[in-house]
């Protein structure tokens, strides 16, 4: 196997830092739109960090199918997992580290599959995107009905059992890479929902060391930067240790317009909608003392934030005939970086003096990434045994994280007694 090189490890690094700051100022909207306005930096990123010329006709592509695909996980309600790991005995605590694995790993295995399927997707060999839809609509509510309605398998009750419907179309998108040998793809997948799932987990173990030692900072914070970092560093991984056919066919002009309609206004306006809007700043700055003439002023501001994003976007995709060149790439990676940061100071209150410690550090993030950018060259690390399916190592190393993650348990439970937000899913 050839040696990791310099190119090969900055890559990894942007890759992972953006997806880590976006997932964590995702924590700011939440929910599918949050999920994928995070996950479109990301796959940004993984296009720029590449440094193949033949994917950057597929920029609009390869980003919109991670925003789906890691959007999906979304719907998944995690909030009583989080207590679980916060309890003060092993059944539990294990347990809510082990199911914020599970929920991590859906991130990463859808989101990871659909880049993937998008980047694999070739004339000769080509994706069957309505059928593999079809195919994951149906697992979704073959698996929930089974597992949740049938078995009364319920992971967070009363809350929502939503991961079934993520775990059923994540399933049968693997049936399909494997039926239909994509298995670049399904190789992504694997690794992706390793690294995502190990990520929420080890995320929430940082978390509750965090409250246990006092630390003044946004410990949740700190958790979802973990699933993103991890989900994106080994997304990046897994993609540039694998083998792609050169791609030589363009979207259609009227494939690439839907893309960038979903991704660059559709995503953003329904994030407007859902946390920006004059009603929802209202009460939420209200919460924290902002009267209601700065939550106006802030509503209005970030639609005009997000117009701007979304038509400078437009434009220099529209001004290039849908080519793009590299600065084409970075120009918009830097406009739905940056709207997505300045969107979050908002939220949380800077026009009314609420400034925040985590908030300044997208900032630095943001900067590094950009340095990173100008490094990146040929990262691709191959060797003969990349594109194998799924086999025994690949469960070696499934199991390999899951005993880690039982002792991350067994180390919380012996650092504290009990803590405020602990829940039991287990008497």
């Amino acid at each position: 196997m050839n040696r990791f090189k310099p190119n090969h490890i900055i890559s990894v690094i942007l890759v992972a830092i953006s997806f880590g700051t976006a997932w964590a100022i995702r924590g700011q909207f939440g929910h599918e739109q949050g999920a994928a306005w995070a996950a479109a930096i990301g796959g940004l990123a993984l296009v720029l960090a590449s440094g193949r010329t033949d994917w950057l006709q597929r920029t609009i592509s390869v980003t919109t199918a991670s925003a789906i695909g890691w959007g999906m996980g979304g719907m998944i309600s995690y909030g009583q997992v989080v207590g679980y790991g916060r309890a003060d005995n092993l059944l539990n605590a294990g347990y809510g580290l082990l199911m914020l694995f599970v929920i991590g790993g859906l991130f990463g295995l859808i989101g990871g599959g659909l880049t993937g399927l998008t980047l694999e997707s070739t004339k000769d060999k080509k994706v069957n995107w309505a059928r593999l839809m079809t195919e994951m609509v149906a697992g979704a509510v073959i698996c929930y009905g089974f597992l949740v309605m049938q078995l009364e398998i319920l992971m967070t009750p009363p809350r929502s059992e939503a991961w079934a419907f993520c775990l059923g179309a994540g399933l049968a998108m693997l049936w399909y890479m494997a039926r239909n040998g994509f298995n670049s793809s399904l190789r992504v997948a694997f690794y992706t929902m390793l690294g995502g799932g190990f990520g929420f987990a080890f995320g929430n173990f940082l978390q509750v060391t965090g409250n246990i030692l006092e630390i003044n900072f946004n410990m949740w914070n700190v958790m979802e930067y973990s699933i993103g970092f991890f989900g994106g560093g080994a997304l990046a991984y897994s993609v540039f240790t694998s083998q792609w056919p050169v791609i030589t066919e363009k979207p259609k002009p009227w494939e690439n317009r839907v893309n960038y309609i979903i991704l660059v206004i559709l995503i953003p306006f329904i994030v407007f909608n859902e946390s920006l809007n004059f009603g929802k700043l209202t009460e939420r700055l209200g919460n924290a003392g902002i009267d209601a003439e700065t939550a106006l002023i802030s509503s209005i501001i970030s639609f005009v934030v997000i117009l701007v994003m979304a038509v400078y976007s437009v434009f220099q995709i529209e001004k290039n005939n849908m080519i793009f060149k590299n600065r084409t790439l970075l120009g918009l990676f830097l406009a739905v970086f940056t709207s997505y940061i300045l969107v979050s100071f908002i939220v949380t209150g800077a026009f009314g003096g609420k400034f925040h410690s985590n908030h300044f550090l997208y900032l630095v993030n943001l900067g590094a990434a950009l340095l990173l950018s100008f490094r990146v060259s040929n990262p691709f690390v191959l060797n003969t045994a990349t594109n194998q399916v799924i086999g025994k190592k690949h469960f070696l190393y499934l199991l390999i994280v899951l005993i880690f993650i039982v002792l991350l348990a067994f180390v919380l439970i012996n650092m504290h007694g009990e803590l405020n937000g602990s829940k039991n899913r287990f008497e």
